[in-house]
Formats: structure tokens, sequence, C-alpha cells
């Protein structure tokens, strides 16, 4: 059961509760909370990230990805497979059986908030299927995941509560895009080998590591822009600025990102860039509860 429990990466699973907390935090703030609901997208995407992750590592394993990268806390992969701890068709059974059990949530949602909820759906399960086999080899695969794993969910917990869009809402999903494809990117670096070898079409692998380092802080900069502007705009709540706070560890992701062969400065960079993909959507979701209590 821990070999398994290991498996579903759970050091990254708390993004999806991070993920459904800011797209209800929204709704909230907006008028709208219903807490069968928030609790149902919790644990549809809790499943529909464990495929993910599951599935992710079944492929790289059969590609031979899994056999060459080097391995960190935040990247290489859950590495079960490699070790020969799980059986590969066992992993992949799993990932599916994820999979499906998050469709009869996703239909509950379509029957009971109506049509416009699909193209959510089927956009995220798109992201999920074509990740690893497709969208990686396209060059697409951090696009992928700021969309299926990063705005889209967001709007779909904001959606499943209000019952429908809004440029407000759309606005507030921008951030949780932009963190979730850097997230990636930056974790990406130590495979870029590992990655070339077995045809993924990563960032780094197509700019090489300089440029997809200045292509991950021009991103940073300007999400962190994006948050500052539309609060004093209005558009978002003056209270989501508390996302600026995690301002000095985006500037060590950063520092980490442009001296990546610096291991000094490289992995610390690493723990701050999934403390910045953590903290900027805790700290937007607060924003959006203190506005809607006071």
């Amino acid at each position: 059961m821990r070999t398994w429990f290991l498996e579903t990466r759970p050091q990254f699973l708390i993004i999806s509760l991070i993920l459904i907390l800011l797209g209800t935090s929204i709704a909230w703030y907006q008028g709208y909370f219903n807490p069968l609901h928030a609790g149902l997208a919790l644990i549809g995407m809790l499943l529909v990230h464990i495929s993910a992750n599951t599935l992710n590592d079944y492929f790289d394993f059969q590609s031979g990805i899994d056999l060459e990268v080097k391995r960190t806390p935040f990247s290489g992969g859950s590495g079960i497979l490699a070790a020969g701890l799980l059986a590969p068709a066992s992993v992949r059974r799993f990932g599916l059986i994820c999979f499906l059990l998050a469709v009869p949530i996703a239909v509950f949602f379509v029957v009971v908030r109506g049509l416009l909820l699909l193209p959510i759906f089927v956009g995220g399960a798109l992201c999920l299927a074509l990740y690893t086999t497709h969208l990686t080899r396209w060059g697409l695969g951090e696009l992928g995941a700021g969309l299926g794993l990063g705005a889209l969910p967001v709007l779909g917990a904001y959606f499943v509560q209000s019952g429908a869009y809004t440029w407000e809402a759309v606005v507030a999903v921008i951030p949780s895009g932009i963190l979730l494809h850097n997230g990636l990117l930056l974790f990406e670096f130590p495979d870029v080998e590992a990655d070339q070898k077995g045809g993924k079409r990563t960032f780094p692998v197509v700019m090489g590591k300089n440029r997809a380092a200045v292509l991950y802080s021009v991103l940073t900069i300007a999400m962190y822009a994006w948050i500052a502007a539309w609060s004093i705009a209005g558009l978002m709540p003056i209270w989501t600025l508390l996302a600026l706070l995690t301002i000095p560890l985006a500037w060590r992701a950063m520092a980490g990102a442009l001296n990546h062969e610096e291991e000094s400065k490289f992995l610390p960079g690493l723990k701050a860039n999934l403390a910045v993909l953590l903290g900027v959507q805790t700290l937007l979701a607060a924003g959006f509860i203190v506005a809607a209590t006071l």
C-alpha cells in the first residue's frame, strides 16, 4: 500500500486541493457556495491528478525515459517502475481506473450545471490523455499542463458553484495557468538529456536551458504584474495582492533557473518553484475569502 501511495506522487496532490480551493473561493466571493459541489470537485480533481501522474510514469517507463532521468525530489517521476516495485501493466490499469472513476462526477456536474461545463471537462481530459504520448512530443507539454492542470480546474471549480462564466473568474484563473506551466518548465531541467533521448520536445529541450530560464523568469514577472494590475483595476479584490508576498520565493526560483549549472542555486530554486506555485494560489484564495468576509 505504501508503494502504491508513493506511485501517486502524493507530494504534488496538494496542488489539486489548492486549485479547487481557489476556484471555490472566487465563487464564494461572488456569493456562491455549495459544500457538496466543492467536495465532489475535489474528489474528481484528485482522481484525475492521480491518473495523470501514474499514466505519465507508465509511459515514461515504457519509452525508457524513466531509466535515464536524474531524479530529484521535484522531478524525474516516482521511480517506482524503474525500481521494479510495481508491474507496469498494473500502474497503467490503476491510472485508467482513476480516470474512469472521475467520469461519473463530471457527468453529474454536466447534468446539474449544464452543457457549458463540457468544454472544460473535454479540454482537461484531452490534456490528460495526450500529455505524455503527444503533447510533450509536439512541444506543447507545458501549455497542456498550464491549461489542464491549472486554469481549467480553477475555472471548473468556479463554474460548479456559480453555474456561469464571468470575466472576473477568467482573469483570476490566468495566474494558475502560468504557475502550472512554469512549475513544470523548471522541473524539466534535470530531465533534458533523458527527454531528448526519449523523443520529448519540452521547452528546455527545444529552446535550451538558458532561453527556457529566461522564459520562466519573464512569465513569472508577468504573472505578478497581472495580479497587481487587475487587483488595482478592481476586477480582483485588493486583498489578492497578498500573493505578492511570495515574490522573494519567486526571486530565488528565478535565480535557480538562471544559474541552473550551479547545483547549490538550482536545487533551492526547484524547491522555491514549488513554494511559489502553491503559495501564490493559496494567498489568492485567502484574498478572495478575506474580501468576501469583510
